[in-house]
């Protein structure tokens, strides 16, 4: 007898934006329609549920699962701070008797990179434009070293240097980044490549930022979500699957 695939809980951070919900909405819907592409004889079980800001929270998300039925909790983040570590990692412990896995957070990964280029393409992005990258920002070195690795990556693909500015607790902060883009190119333009999972208060910021051009974030309300997230979060979950 087969063993039944776990569920696949996607966790996001949580917004009160409501096109970031339609936008997070959107990946979750993606991702359990390729699942049931990918498992056709015995779809996974799909749920959605936020570390903060709205409901269900992750033990709500789990407890909606059948009784025993095992899961894997994907992180809808970008990288690994304090809610990957914390409060993730405490939510999967407490989970009784149900077999729970925490997979890794999204990010840092080339795949990103891919949908931050095509964000910088569809915005407009010239030669000659200074390019920021703009990061919401964490408290834990481990994520703001997930920034930067993704800076070093967005480089990579697009062979021009890329800036990083923070829009929370680390430095630089964006507005200062692109202060100093000026600074230091001047007439220039200076664009921001939003990386960002979706619309909201942090998207909000990165607009006032002060650059003459500001991105989409990966995630756009009522579009399609970018093939690549859709395919990190299932490659996510199934190397916690087998891992487990």
């Amino acid at each position: 007898m087969t063993t039944p695939a776990p569920a696949l809980v996607g966790i996001s951070h949580g917004t009160s934006s409501p096109e970031g919900r339609r936008a997070v909405r959107g990946l979750h819907d993606a991702v359990a329609a390729a699942l049931a592409t990918r498992h056709p004889d015995a779809t996974p079980t799909a749920r959605l549920g936020h570390v903060d800001v709205e409901q269900p929270d992750v033990p709500a998300a789990l407890g909606s699962l059948a009784p025993g039925e095992p899961a894997v909790v994907v992180p809808l983040l970008l990288s690994a701070g304090y809610h990957v570590h914390v409060d993730l990692t405490e939510a999967v412990e407490a989970t009784g008797d149900r077999r729970a896995l925490l997979a890794g957070a999204l990010g840092p990964d080339d795949r990103l990179a891919t949908v931050l280029a095509r964000r910088l393409a569809e915005a407009g992005v010239r030669d000659d434009d200074t390019v920021v990258l703009s990061v919401a920002g964490s408290s834990d070195a481990r994520a703001v070293r997930d920034c930067h690795d993704m800076r070093e990556r967005l480089a990579a693909a697009t062979g021009r240097d890329i800036r990083i500015g923070f829009l929370s607790a680390a430095e630089p902060l964006l507005p200062e980044a692109v202060t100093q883009a000026r600074s230091d190119v001047p007439g220039a333009r200076v664009v921001v490549a939003s990386y960002l999972l979706a619309p909201g208060y942090f998207q909000d910021l990165a607009e006032a930022a002060g650059a003459d051009v500001v991105t989409e974030p990966l995630l756009v309300a009522d579009a399609a979500a970018p093939a690549e997230l859709v395919e990190i979060v299932l490659d996510r979950y199934a190397a916690a699957t087998t891992a487990g």
